[in-house]
């Protein structure tokens, strides 16, 4: 079945109380179980040039390579039939890094776009599952039988300090060093992307958000949010964009809601097609 008709997915974007323009950039596909999210940074409006550059590629090579009929995308030798996550992770890892290379080469050429790069975090639902993607402190977090779990770890120097010890959970909440990434694409040549697979259960709500969010209202009270508009997705959307501005909306805020409605395994999904492609 086309999986829009197992998963229901919302998505909002603002630019908040502080900043003159959104440097945010979100985009879904509910027919392939796709969602993406990231957040640019870099002088002269460039952030803005990152994150659009990486959700437009990104989308534009998973969708491809995903929909009914895949044209060109460069896929792996097989002669014999392949686990489903190698391929997709193949298949992540190479948009990724297509992207990554389109951006650090705009941001090495354009003197406006010097120093640019983007956060990113992003998840194809398959066979259910969910694999997930993330790069910098753009996170997803995952409702279910109402707790709130995040399920990505920050690439950035707050994270390395409390792994360490050398602060607490709490003093984190307070420290001025919030957004020092120590990942971020398009900065480096290469990146490493962060690969998880997650198994999913009828009544899950993933949430994607950029730091705009995570950063000015607490796990507790996003997962109340989502408790209390389980049943209304884009109202629980624009509950958790206004609570950000109430509590400062000094960044922008982005999030994208994903509710699994029912299974999806087999019975004419892209997979069978893409598969189907493969033989």
């Amino acid at each position: 079945m086309d999986l829009s008709e197992a998963l229901e997915i919302v998505r909002l974007t603002d630019v908040g109380l502080l900043r003159s323009h959104n440097e945010d950039a979100i985009a879904s596909d509910a027919s392939i179980g796709f969602v993406i999210l990231a957040d640019g940074m870099g002088g002269y409006n460039a952030g803005e040039v990152a994150s659009e550059m990486a959700v437009l590629s990104i989308t534009a090579e998973l969708k491809e390579a995903l929909g009914s009929h895949p044209s060109h995308y460069a896929l792996p030798d097989v002669d014999q039939p392949v686990l489903n996550r190698k391929i997709l992770s193949k298949l992540m890892n190479d948009a990724v890094t297509y992207a990554n290379a389109s951006i650090y080469h705009a941001s090495q050429t354009y003197p406006q776009c010097a120093g640019m790069g983007t956060t990113l975090v992003l998840g194809l639902f398959i066979n259910n599952q969910l694999l997930v993607g993330h790069i910098g402190d753009s996170r997803i977090y995952r409702l279910r039988n109402q707790r709130l779990v995040q399920m990505t770890e920050d690439h950035s120097l707050l994270q390395e300090q409390i792994k360490a010890g050398v602060i607490t959970h709490e003093q984190a909440k307070y420290s001025s060093q919030k957004n020092l990434v120590t990942r971020a694409l398009g900065v480096d040549p290469e990146v490493e992307l962060a690969l998880k697979e997650f198994d999913v259960e009828v009544g899950d709500v993933y949430l994607l958000c950029s730091d705009g969010l995570s950063d000015l209202v607490d796990d507790e009270l996003i997962q109340s949010v989502l408790i209390h508009h389980v049943q209304d997705l884009t109202s629980a959307a624009a509950a958790l964009v206004r609570l950000a501005n109430e509590h400062g909306g000094n960044d922008n805020i982005s999030v994208i809601l994903a509710k699994v409605n029912h299974l999806y395994e087999g019975k004419s999904t892209w997979y069978d097609n893409f598969v189907g492609w493969l033989k």
